[in-house]
């Protein structure tokens, strides 16, 4: 399953890292320079993980991921505040949840948070689901 999920996430980001040069406010999200490559460059390590990597390091990457995502998305929703993009991001809409990484080029709002909990979700199911004897066997 970890493998799966790595495959299928992985092809996710990159589109989504493709997408967001074109349309920076995809479905809500505050997609940046920055933020787009953050996207391609997860995309193509989850993808390595789901096509040629070992099921053992797939599923270290979910749980990993996981996590890191699991608390990107409770760190914004408890550490953003109203406010509006700037520098890059200025043309963007306000946003009540609004998380400054890097000021001006690495902005989340409220979708991009909602987003990330979905994703270290999937992903910790992705690495659970995938038992650690079954890993150590297929390796």
């Amino acid at each position: 399953m970890a493998k799966t999920i790595c495959t299928i996430l992985g092809i996710v980001f990159i589109l989504v890292g493709i997408v967001g040069f074109i349309a920076p406010n995809f479905l809500g999200t505050h997609l940046s320079l920055a933020h787009n490559l953050v996207h391609i460059i997860s995309g193509a390590v989850a993808l390595y993980f789901g096509l040629a990597g070992s099921l053992r390091g797939a599923r270290l990457f979910c749980i990993v991921f996981g996590i890191v995502y699991l608390l990107l998305g409770v760190c914004g929703f408890l550490l953003g505040s109203p406010g509006s993009p700037s520098g890059t991001m200025a043309a963007m809409p306000p946003d009540s949840r609004l998380l400054s990484v890097i000021p001006g080029q690495l902005e989340l709002g409220t979708m991009d948070h909602v987003v990330h909990l979905l994703l270290g979700i999937v992903f910790l199911i992705g690495g659970f689901i995938t038992k650690a004897d079954v890993a150590r066997a297929t390796d």
